[in-house]
């Protein structure tokens, strides 16, 4: 249930559907209050309707909205009168695949539109804000037009053997294709982050038995995540909850305390806890008086029950999950890393595995071009270079990921 509910409706019957169901098309782009009837003309509702004929249509085909009230009834019942006048449900993603087998956006964009749909927090929304609306694709094509200038000047010298290139102006294609390859590099080292704020960070809480470990984690969720005892051993599973550190997404896992055992329910507890700790993104390392923090290399140590007394380690956050006591100081320092570890030096950046492969194997293309004399081998891996970056804006060699890809969308997009 809602206040309003939109149908969105694109194809080429889409004027006849609407005169249909509306009475008559009305005027383009512009809100009007209309009764909707079904074939019967018994009435449905009382809708703003727009009429978006293409191409200047989300998916650039003739389209239409129909901004319904928000009851079951009322969706149902709409929705039974436009497939009886001849329309069918939208597959997962239709209207973005659409949108890009009619030219309207590339794939980076559609993959953008996603993103934007599934954002949990600020800095993940801005992130597919700048994707969906062209950053990358323009970034892209910025290399694109580089290496065809690299291209056609090879090809130049291919047709015309006869005219040899002067000695500096091979020089300076060659220090071209290093710094264009340089720059690639770049986008490649800064993509693994962005990937990371798309997806959402791992922060691993480990320590040995009753140390405070699910207190810590109970005091950042603000919610009783995990059964907190003074008996040793209480938590024996991954738990896991979700923070919102600065805008980044982060996974909060509390873990069993690290300890040999003959249990063996707390012993798989205890491997459990190092393979996450092995794979986290972060590891937060927590002692309290008179037991040390685990050993584990970049972890950001923290002595817990400071309100016992006790001295705080160099190098290490004092807190008490109990009091509070600094606290505020812990969630500003998680936020930190958790801004360090997605922070990217440009605005639009990769997004995807898929995109870093693709830019990987244009970069080596570049590379062996870079390397080698012979212009006809260079011009081969320049080409090969091309192709690579028009697989991730989808302008070549897709056709097998466009499942993949939008059969992950939701039925409106």
């Amino acid at each position: 249930m809602a206040a309003v509910a939109v149908l969105r409706i694109s194809g080429a019957d889409s004027g006849r559907i609407l005169a249909a169901l509306a009475g008559a098309v009305p005027p383009p782009r512009r809100a009007s209050l209309r009764r909707l009837r079904d074939a019967r003309g018994e009435t449905l509702d009382r809708a703003l309707v727009l009429w978006l004929p293409g191409p200047g249509s989300f998916t650039g085909e003739d389209g239409a909205e129909l901004h319904l009230h928000g009851g079951r009834a009322v969706l149902d019942g709409v929705s039974a009168a436009l497939v009886a006048l001849g329309a069918r449900p939208a597959e997962p993603g239709e209207f973005s695949r659409r949108a890009f087998l009619n030219g309207r956006i590339d794939l980076t964009e559609a993959e953008g539109v996603a993103d934007l749909v599934a954002a949990e927090t600020a800095a993940q929304r801005r992130q597919a804000l700048a994707q969906m609306e062209g950053g990358l694709a323009a970034r892209l094509t910025g290399w694109a037009d580089r290496l065809r200038l690299l291209l056609a000047a090879c090809e130049a010298r291919i047709d015309f053997p006869e005219e040899a290139m002067p000695e500096e102006a091979e020089d300076a294609a060659h220090a071209e294709m290093r710094v264009l390859g340089a720059e690639m590099q770049a986008a490649l080292a800064e993509g693994a982050r962005a990937e990371r704020l798309r997806d959402g960070l791992v922060f691993t809480v480990a320590g040995a038995p009753n140390v405070g470990k699910s207190s810590l984690v109970n005091a950042l969720a603000g919610a009783e995540i995990a059964i907190v005892s003074a008996m040793p051993g209480t938590t024996r599973d991954v738990l896991e909850t979700r923070l919102d550190l600065g805008g980044i997404p982060v996974a909060l896992i509390d873990t069993a305390g690290l300890r040999e055992t003959d249990d063996p329910i707390e012993a798989e507890g205890v491997r459990r806890a190092r393979a996450r700790a092995a794979s986290a993104d972060l590891v937060l390392a927590v002692g309290c008086p008179g037991i040390a923090a685990p050993a584990h290399p970049d972890a950001l140590v923290i002595a817990n029950k400071i309100d016992l007394g006790g001295t705080v380690p160099a190098g290490a956050l004092g807190v008490s999950a109990r009091t509070g006591q600094g606290m505020a100081e812990l969630r500003a320092a998680l936020a930190e890393a958790a801004r360090r570890l997605t922070a990217a030096g440009n605005p639009a950046p990769l997004t995807r595995a898929r995109h870093r492969a693709a830019l990987a194997e244009a970069t080596a293309r570049l590379e062996a071009a870079a390397s080698t004399d012979l212009a006809e081998l260079a011009a081969e891996d320049l080409r090969l270079a091309l192709r690579a970056l028009g697989r991730i804006t989808g302008m070549v060699g897709v056709e097998d990921l466009l499942d993949t890809i939008f059969r992950a969308f939701c039925i409106g997009k």
